[in-house]
């Protein structure tokens, strides 16, 4: 039926990992067509070699692209392609314009008003009472008319390359017997993040008991990793290590296979979290968890009863003792205790772990 078809999604980077299931559910309706999928440039590591796709079109959106002549120019590049169908999965502005302008002869998904009236069928995002993986799975059913979902989880692949360059890392800074913990405690949102002194804490203790912890994120974390990693007895311990802002995506992927768990916000590295199958313990705050729960059921998500839980907020606007009580309120205690449950029942490197398939509902902890 369609012959080449164009996936956008724009948005950061867990929210390109839970666009996956999509290119996969394509590909096994559509074998014969030209697939494709628009991200944004700086991502480029999460899915250019994503296996389900023909192309991969990249927009550097805070950069060249970000200019009104240049964006226009992209446009018109999109429109040159001749999708005839466009699966709009990011309802902002920039991506509703992309869709509503690109030609295609049937446009769907999210979109912005004014853009909506240029799409064939715009549906409503349902991330707060449904996993965003299961609102995008609306769209093709309700919108494409794709009538079976092939569900494989999120999916990333990485090259050799990448893979080399994290095994390098990893064997340089642990001993071969040494079973690492990943901690990323940054988040896009302040009221994501758990108190590094809490993180700072789990450090001390694992450490005491001769895990290595690696604690990773991007650059804009540096400074949050190094007000935490002051907090620790252990910071002089070799077994700790940062490496915070010094791994491309890939390599923190690749990274992330070598290690036994990891402990994390709710953030975009969870996600990749998720698909490189490594078991997962994250504690909730401001985000829905029906939306964005990691997406695989070993994992376990540990979340507060507030009444003001899923606030959708950047910043907590309460003061005082109820300053972020979504997250002060999540002992290291409890979290440790799910910690070793993990490594309990896995407790050896993410790359072998057999993968379950279908299982993609992670253990909720409501205390």
């Amino acid at each position: 039926m369609y012959k080449k078809i164009l996936v956008i999604n724009l948005m950061h980077l867990g929210d390109l990992m839970l666009v996956t299931p999509v290119l996969r559910t394509l590909r096994k309706n559509f074998p014969a067509a030209h697939i494709a999928l628009l991200a944004d440039k700086k991502l480029a590591d999460l899915v250019k070699l994503n296996r389900h796709i023909d192309e991969c079109i990249l927009i550097d959106k805070k950069g060249v692209d970000d200019k009104i002549f240049n964006f226009a120019k992209f446009i018109f590049k999109i429109r040159a392609k001749n999708f005839d169908l466009v699966i709009n999965l990011h309802r902002n502005e920039r991506a509703s314009a992309i869709a509503a302008f690109s030609g295609a002869k049937k446009i769907v998904g999210y979109s912005k008003p004014f853009f909506s009236l240029f799409f064939t069928k715009v549906l409503p995002n349902l991330k707060a009472v449904k996993h965003q993986i299961h609102s995008h799975f609306d769209v093709l059913r309700e919108a494409v008319g794709v009538e079976e979902i092939d569900d494989g989880g999120l999916e990333m692949w990485i090259d050799d390359a990448a893979k080399t360059s994290a095994e390098k890392i990893f064997q340089k800074n642990f001993s071969a017997d040494t079973k690492v913990i990943a901690f990323n405690i940054g988040a896009s949102w302040l009221t994501k993040r758990w108190l590094d002194e809490y993180f700072a804490e789990c450090a001390d203790n694992l450490i005491g008991r001769g895990y290595g912890v690696a604690f990773l994120g991007g650059t804009m974390d540096r400074e949050i990793v190094a007000a935490c990693v002051e907090k620790m007895r252990e910071k002089n311990n070799p077994l700790l290590k940062i490496f915070t802002g010094d791994l491309s995506l890939a390599e923190l992927a690749g990274f992330l296979d070598k290690c036994v768990l990891f402990l994390t916000t709710d953030s975009g590295p969870m996600h990749v979290g998720v698909a490189r199958n490594i078991p997962i313990v994250t504690m909730f705050g401001a985000s829905p968890v029906p939306g964005f729960y990691p997406y695989d059921a070993k994992d376990i998500l540990i979340k507060t009863p507030e009444p003001c839980h899923p606030c959708g907020k950047h910043i907590c606007p309460k003061s005082g003792a109820e300053n972020l009580a979504c997250m002060k309120k999540i002992p290291v205690a409890v979290v440790m205790k799910y910690v070793d449950e993990l490594l309990a029942s896995y407790g050896q490197p993410a790359e072998k772990i057999p993968r379950v398939g279908g299982q993609y509902k992670c253990r909720v902890i409501e205390l």
